[in-house]
């Protein structure tokens, strides 16, 4: 085809398609990109200074996830407002079993960190104004059309009109909910849990000492993880509270009061008492997996890609290194004078984020099965299995490097003109 009207089309401008736009921005500068995101969008909406909300949604993002921050430039800035993990405490309610992670014990000044998902997603834009990378906002990528060397994508806009552009790939980046990605064909596979997620911040009477807990129940894992000023060690932790559909519709009725009383029976006193809780948020629990995330032209990403419990924390972390494992196929097709949506490039993408993701959803997975049984000789196994882990060096050096997202193949790739790892520069 003639030149296309750009090289990359990323759909959706959530948390994934920003850092995957910034990634090609800072890595492959020689790539054009377009972002269609269904939110207007201006450089004059963004706020000059951020006021944190106590209601607001957060994300756990681990070490590994910050070297990566790193290598685009942006955790300076992102670390302005994300809360470190130095602890990390698992353990089985009403049983013996426990285990601890100590980020001292690895030689890291943290395990991972909770940041604002509003504060990442206007730390991402900030750093996107920085770069040649276009807009299309408000407007939904609404279908797309396989052509020589490219695609031609369908676009719609906020006054129901509609556009098309052309491109050598698109990469479906806008959720698992969009419908985007079965209407181009991909057959995604769902397991139900049977759970829901209430998610919301908390306050307790005792600080949290920089700890992230996951409490194992019967009726479901919960977790709470240190947020708030990253400076000092507060009282406020974001709430992962697991539910039953009958469970969820009972505690959505409660009062406030009454919901830190059901919280504090399911989670003990490790952080004193309950003393607040914010505005609740839920969704239902489904393993979401999409055997084949490729085709010629198109590629998937994140929560199209994949959805798992959030029971380890490894969503978006697992999304991140598969978005650099895929800038890095894209740098490295450039360079051989490839078209990035040339499906042998896209397939070799697949190929090394496939074994991450497959440990990561079986790890992820494994969690929510084996702590879900009763039954007497399980539960007595599984807590020797965490005074094991405790005491096993090996065994809780591997579990730390899950927990901190080091477990994964790591991309190599380098921005250009900075110094690589043999001190010459990537120019």
């Amino acid at each position: 085809m003639t030149k296309p009207d750009t090289d990359l089309i990323i759909a959706g401008g959530g948390l994934a398609g920003a850092t995957l736009a910034l990634a090609v921005a800072r890595m492959v500068p020689s790539l054009r990109v377009t972002v269609v995101e269904a939110f207007p969008l201006s450089p004059d909406a963004l706020p000059e200074s951020y006021q944190p909300s106590y209601d607001a949604r957060s994300t756990a993002l681990a070490w590994g996830s910050r070297l990566i921050f790193e290598e685009l430039g942006l955790w300076q800035r992102l670390a302005e407002h994300a809360t470190p993990i130095h602890h990390i405490h698992v353990s089985d309610r009403g049983h013996f079993g426990a285990a601890r992670l100590h980020a001292s014990e690895h030689g890291q000044e943290a395990l991972g960190y909770v940041a604002d998902n509003r504060w990442m997603g206007l730390c991402l834009m900030r750093e996107l104004l920085e770069t040649g990378v276009q807009w299309q906002a408000p407007a939904e990528v609404t279908d797309m059309t396989p052509i020589s060397d490219g695609v031609r994508v369908e676009l719609t806009t906020d006054d129901n009109g509609t556009r098309e552009l052309t491109a050598h790939c698109l990469v479906v980046a806008d959720g698992g909910r969009s419908g985007l990605r079965e209407k181009l064909g991909f057959q995604p596979s769902h397991h139900s849990y049977g759970q829901n997620a209430l998610i919301a911040n908390v306050s307790t009477s005792d600080s949290h000492g920089f700890s992230a807990f996951e409490r194992f129940t019967e009726a479901g894992p919960m977790a709470l993880l240190p947020h708030g000023p990253p400076a000092r060690a507060g009282h406020q932790s974001a709430l992962v509270w697991t539910l039953t559909d009958a469970a969820l519709a009972e505690v959505l009725e409660l009062s406030d009061e009454d919901k830190c009383r059901r919280l504090q029976e399911r989670f003990g006193w490790r952080l004193g008492r309950f003393t607040r809780i914010g505005t609740c948020h839920h969704y239902p629990l489904t393993l979401t997996t999409v055997d084949e995330p490729v085709r010629y032209g198109v590629a998937l990403v994140g929560n199209a890609a994949h959805a798992l419990h959030p029971v380890a924390g490894q969503g978006f972390n697992l999304a991140l290194r598969g978005l650099m494992t895929l800038v890095e196929q894209f740098r490295l097709a450039t360079e051989q004078g490839k078209s990035i949506g040339d499906l042998t490039v896209l397939k070799r993408y697949q190929s090394l984020h496939r074994q991450d993701w497959q440990q990561t959803v079986r790890f992820s997975d494994s969690l929510v099965r084996l702590f879900g049984q009763s039954m007497p000789p399980i539960t007595a196994a599984r807590d020797a299995g965490l005074v094991g882990l405790d005491l096993l060096p090996g065994a809780k050096r591997w579990f730390a490097r899950k927990a901190m997202g080091l477990g994964g193949r790591r991309a190599v790739i380098d921005r250009p003109g900075k110094p690589n790892r043999e001190g010459t520069r990537n120019d």
